[in-house]
């Protein structure tokens, strides 16, 4: 049994070589009119006086926008500081994007967050989730309707409620934010394209949309094989 250890040590120390890590996404220098890239790793569209921003969260960011939280755990975004046993690296549990809007130029718009999809330069497609959608993928963590399962389950759809971005209706002054959610991308995609379509800037007398925006950002991520984003080398 003495020979078994060297093997052991060997495999578990090669364990991440063939895993895929990815550094978090940045937007690309190529991106449509009227969009700006900003020092926080957003894009913003601007026409007159409205402005949209989009913004790649990461699960650093996203814990610690939950740091208030006594269990990092209920953190409905990320896993919190899980790993799996033997492992040091915390997946990633979703795709998540903070959109922010503010409109000083019309007298409402609207924009629906389940119209926005990712499209990858690979050709992969992901579709924004809704809340229904992540209510019912928490469901099937509640065990039993009373106790800790319970409580975990109504910390997490709590916070989806109050963090989700909303199709509201934006008033003239007003500022709407919130996070679009999308499953985890595959290892194997770098660049994407985030589009929210029919973004509705003018209504008729129904207040059905008359006049619609769709919008683009380009984001790009490096794939790194048997190495974390912390332990790469960086970029030149």
């Amino acid at each position: 049994m003495r020979g078994l250890y060297p093997i052991l040590f060997v495999a578990l120390a090669c364990s991440s070589c063939g895993r895929y890590f990815h550094t978090p996404l940045e937007p690309t220098a190529q991106q449509e009119e009227g969009m700006t890239l900003n020092d926080d790793g957003s894009i913003t569209f601007t026409r007159d006086r409205l402005s949209i921003n989009l913004k790649p969260m990461t699960d650093n960011e996203l814990n610690r926008l939950n740091a208030a939280s006594t269990d990092p755990s209920l953190n409905p975004y990320t896993f919190g500081e899980w790993t799996a046993p033997g492992d040091e690296h915390t997946p990633p549990r979703f795709t998540i994007f903070r959109l922010t809007v503010n409109n000083y130029q019309y007298p409402k718009i609207q924009v629906d967050p389940l119209s926005a999809t990712v499209i990858t330069k690979n050709k992969r497609y992901y579709e924004a989730l809704s809340y229904s959608d992540l209510y019912n993928y928490y469901r099937t963590f509640w065990i039993g309707r009373t106790g800790q399962g319970r409580e975990a389950f109504q910390a997490r759809t709590d916070a989806l409620k109050r963090t989700l971005y909303n199709d509201a209706l934006i008033f003239s002054g007003n500022e709407e934010l919130g996070f679009l959610v999308f499953p985890t991308l595959h290892d194997d995609v770098s660049d994407i394209r985030v589009q929210i379509k029919d973004i509705a800037l003018r209504f008729d007398y129904a207040n059905a949309p008359i006049e619609t925006l769709d919008l683009h950002f380009s984001f790009h991520r490096d794939i790194l094989q048997g190495k974390t984003p912390e332990t790469a080398q960086p970029r030149n």
